[in-house]
């Protein structure tokens, strides 16, 4: 399986792609195949502050539960609201239409801590 250069990933396998001072986060295609049909997101609230590795929303699928954990702190500033009503954007792009919320990062440095596409594959290898 391979992922996108240009993203930055978490052992909980979530992604990050920065723009600026933004960072677009969601879950990666490692994670919603292990997960099967997503039949459910608990997205997090505009305004909600996130901390790093710490639970921000949970998703749901046919096989289980499982939480969403932040792969950087910030203030989220959008959700990815179609997910409402289509969370199998997940299943079918998670990289693309299936990303989950945008936050306003509060220390960019904390992208030191993830892995780049490369140590990824290797870790869900």
């Amino acid at each position: 399986m391979s992922y996108p250069d240009d993203l930055a990933y978490s052992r909980e396998h979530e992604w990050v792609r920065m723009d600026g001072s933004r960072a677009t986060i969601g879950i990666t295609s490692f994670a919603a195949d292990e997960l099967g049909d997503i039949v459910f997101v608990e997205l997090p609230e505009v305004g909600a502050s996130l901390k790093q590795f710490s639970a921000f929303g949970v998703v749901e699928s046919v096989k289980a539960v499982s939480d969403l954990l932040a792969p950087i702190s910030g203030e989220v500033v959008e959700v990815n609201e179609a997910l409402r009503d289509a969370p199998e954007l997940i299943n079918s792009d998670p990289f693309g239409d299936g990303w989950i919320a945008v936050v306003e990062v509060t220390d960019a440095s904390e992208t030191d801590a993830l892995m780049d596409a490369a140590a990824y594959g290797q870790e869900t290898a």
